[in-house]
């Protein structure tokens, strides 16, 4: 037994409307070709659906029980076709993930290729924003999907950990500091520090630290991005505090030293966020699981201090 949608749509259009002369034009067929399918859907079942009178058509007990039917499949139909847009290779599909600096530019290289790779159809846009701000963004219904720091409180979103994001020192090759294997903030904070710009939360979240220690930082430059800083250090202006994975990168390029810090504020991890994880699309639930897989790829990258 075969049904066609078509047919079934056809007959609640002639259910809604009454008529099978406006259920026709409604489907966009001819009243004959419309007579036509209802008579072998009659058929096929060997019932009469309707009956016909002068002011237009009425369900029969048999039309009434196929219509409930007819309903429930059409709408399974269409919840069928929803489930599998974002498996279809014919429609273009597109998302956004807010992230933090450290996320977009350190981690985000490593793993969204391969991701885009097997969805060809995918277009991921990444827009970078303040861990803060992308809080408030989740927040609100602004955002889907965020990648931000474990420093900041995310409550009351949902979080799961994407990568461990450590701080670390870095210093002129020749500075003082540079004999310790290891130090704590309270130990830099006498020297005179490179740091971001004002509104970046990295440097607010450090200089909090800073103040609870009795401490307010000396800055003799601040600037825009991790490597414009280890320019300036590597120059011998002063010291700062960075991501480890930045520092790794950039030592290729500057001549500098890292140092670990201590602390838990320094051994901070990015975090994956979201109001309600189960309630996202399924194309934002899929990117979510692949993101969150991709931890052990991320941990087995080296991430060691290079004297």
């Amino acid at each position: 037994m075969r049904l066609d949608f078509f047919d079934l749509t056809l007959f609640l259009n002639i259910v809604e409307t009454g008529s099978l002369t406006k259920g026709a034009e409604r489907s966009a067929i001819s009243l004959q070709a419309a007579s036509e399918r209802i008579k072998k859907l009659e058929q096929q079942f060997s019932v009469s659906l309707f009956t016909r009178h002068a002011t237009g058509v009425k369900l029969t007990l048999a039309g009434q029980m196929f219509n409930q039917h007819a309903q429930t499949l059409i709408q399974q139909h269409q919840q069928l076709e929803q489930a599998m847009q974002p498996f279809s290779q014919r429609q273009h599909r597109s998302m956004t993930l807010w992230c933090n600096s450290s996320a977009q530019s350190e981690y985000l290289p490593l793993v969204l290729p391969a991701y885009l790779m097997e969805n060809p159809h995918l277009h991921i846009e990444l827009q970078e924003a303040e861990s803060n701000d992308i809080i408030q963004a989740l927040s609100k219904g602004i955002a889907q999907l965020g990648l931000i720091s474990s420093f900041f409180n995310a409550h009351p979103l949902q979080t799961l950990e994407f990568a461990d994001d450590p701080l670390v020192l870095i210093c002129p090759r020749h500075h003082p500091l540079t004999h310790h294997p290891e130090l704590s903030l309270v130990d830099t904070l006498e020297h005179a520090f490179v740091g971001l710009m004002q509104y970046h939360s990295l440097q607010q979240s450090i200089e909090a630290q800073a103040k609870l220690l009795g401490y307010s930082i000396q800055y003799r430059l601040r600037l825009p991005n991790f490597g414009a800083i280890a320019q300036v250090v590597a120059n011998g202006i002063g010291i700062a505090i960075i991501p480890k994975r930045a520092a790794q990168r950039l030592q290729q390029l500057y001549a500098f030293q890292q140092i670990q810090l201590k602390g838990a504020w320094a051994n901070r991890k990015l975090l994956l966020a979201a109001q309600n994880f189960d309630t996202l699309t399924l194309d934002y639930q899929h990117f979510s699981q692949y993101l969150i897989q991709q931890r052990p790829q991320l941990d087995s990258i080296p991430n060691t201090i290079n004297d």
